[in-house]
């Protein structure tokens, strides 16, 4: 796997910023920027879940990580110290509530409830996967949102507002009653494809795995001026395995499947059989999170995806970094960027323009 921590460029000119020192554990933030009349410099703190991925905002955004301490206690109670002045300041907490999802969104909390009590004058939950966006309405009697449970616990522990990248469903947005900035991957995937496809005319397809992942793909189809198909799953009744009819013209030509979640990989796997199947000269893979629980990276491994990229927004395992065929794309610039913009109140909106 080809890492990619280094922070890119994307169109429209935002990128990183020159680093006097070493990213990491440091004294807090020296860039100063004007928040409503007050001179508050910005401080990033990191949990957890994603490190390397903290670190490489940091680097962007030329300011050292807050030192803190969080850690276990011996009955994996969590605790947390930070080690820094934070009063007034404008706090940006960095946490994937990734696997194992709930220490870390128990980790999160904690760390706001830190924040809020040393008296920050503004909490931003930095989120780039939001865990228990699955669970985003009743599947069943007796069932919970536990999308919507997670979004109350977030504001009851002291966010004033969330970032977070290509939510699941669109609606998670209105569980919150505080604002969320929902970034979306396409930039970071136009910029890849760029660089690491021959864009030949009528030679590109974009695909979507699902009806409902029809939006996600025409937005980045039509940002690579190509074409766009679907995939048609059905099953016509239990115990029987899925049907998959592909909608467009994918004969001869190079396919690119747009997913938000890779989880068990079996849907993209299936997906990358069928277009093959209709004479695909190639199918690869680009996701918003690389989830990749339980045999997912062997099952792709041995599947027709020629490459899955997929965000640093989780954390890689060791299996995916040894994986042939699995790669990270690093979004790092485009957090630091659209973090930036909320601490100098301006539009976070119009980087995607």
């Amino acid at each position: 796997m080809r890492p990619c921590y280094g922070p890119p460029r994307f169109p429209g000119g935002f990128g990183p910023a020159p680093l006097p020192g070493a990213a990491g554990v440091g004294t807090g933030g020296d860039r100063a920027g004007e928040i409503r009349g007050e001179q508050t410099s910005m401080k990033l703190i990191a949990g957890n879940s994603n490190r390397p991925l903290a670190e490489a905002i940091s680097a962007c955004m030329a300011t050292p990580l807050t030192r803190a301490n969080i850690r276990r206690f011996a009955d994996l109670e969590v605790f947390v110290e930070i080690l820094e002045n934070v009063r007034g300041e404008d706090c940006f907490v960095i946490q994937s509530t990734c696997y194992p999802a709930n220490d870390h969104v128990m980790e999160l909390l904690v760390i706001m409830d830190a924040l809020r009590r040393a008296s920050a004058r503004r909490i931003t939950a930095v989120i780039p996967y939001y865990g228990y966006a699955r669970q985003d309405r009743k599947a069943g009697p007796r069932t919970p949102i536990s999308a919507k449970l997670v979004a109350n616990l977030i504001t009851v522990a002291g966010a004033d507002r969330v970032l977070t990248l290509d939510l699941h469903a669109g609606q998670i947005q209105g569980f919150f009653d505080i604002p969320l900035d929902n970034l979306m991957a396409g930039p970071v995937f136009e910029k890849d494809i760029r660089e690491t496809v021959t864009l030949s005319g009528g030679e590109l397809v974009i695909v979507s795995p699902d009806v409902g992942g029809v939006v996600r793909a025409r937005g980045l189809a039509k940002r690579l001026n190509a074409d766009l198909a679907i995939i048609d799953k059905r099953r016509e009744r239990a115990g029987v395995s899925e049907v998959m009819n592909v909608i467009g013209d994918v004969s001869g030509r190079d396919c690119m499947l747009v997913d938000d979640i890779v989880d068990s990989g079996g849907t993209l796997c299936n997906a990358a059989a069928a277009l093959i199947k209709n004479g695909a000269r190639s199918a690869s893979v680009y996701c918003s999170h690389g989830v990749l629980s339980g045999g997912a990276v062997a099952r792709i491994s041995a599947s027709p995806i020629e490459m899955m990229t997929i965000t640093d927004s989780i954390l890689a395992t060791e299996a995916v970094r040894v994986a042939p065929n699995i790669r990270q794309a690093s979004i790092a610039a485009l957090l630091a960027e659209a973090m930036r913009r909320i601490s100098d109140e301006s539009s976070v909106s119009s980087l995607f323009d």
